[in-house]
């Protein structure tokens, strides 16, 4: 009976510690064009400095309305990595050759975080496609959410 209330506290603390972990993500985000004549442009970014999204929240049960005072100029963010990419489309149409130069780039990218100590935990993706013929716009965007046990 003891050994089993030693083990019953050990799997409590360890299952408490597990809960414990707190987490650093980093979001890097490729933006792929998909404009006909490869006129458009396509990258790889992140970040290079955080921004706190409580600065920018507004809470409309305030008596001031809830409008919150700061700009729009000061959500921006100057500093951040931007890696070229090659768009979807030139003169001849789509381009496998520029897709796969562009999963090239991206596989390194993760592997690079990989090897700093980010685990890619999520991906997310979407795209705004050409809406017919009067519509040549469009990008394909994805996300790559990155997470790191803070030490």
């Amino acid at each position: 009976m003891k050994k089993l209330m030693v083990i019953a506290m050990l799997l409590c603390v360890s299952i408490g510690a597990v809960q414990a972990q707190q987490y650093e993500y980093k979001v890097v985000t490729s933006v792929e064009s998909i404009v006909p004549n490869g006129l458009g442009r396509s990258r790889l970014i992140s970040a290079s400095e955080d921004r706190d999204y409580k600065d920018f929240t507004s809470d409309r049960a305030e008596e001031n309305d809830g409008r919150n005072k700061s700009k729009r100029k000061d959500i921006r963010v100057k500093n951040f990595e931007e890696t070229k990419l090659l768009n979807f489309y030139n003169l001849g149409g789509i381009r496998f050759q520029n897709i796969v130069a562009n999963d090239a780039v991206i596989t390194s990218k993760i592997n690079t975080m990989v090897t700093e100590g980010w685990d890619l935990a999520f991906v997310v993706s979407g795209v705004e496609s050409d809406a017919g013929d009067d519509d040549g716009q469009g990008i394909y965007i994805t996300r790559y959410i990155f997470k790191k046990l803070l030490k």
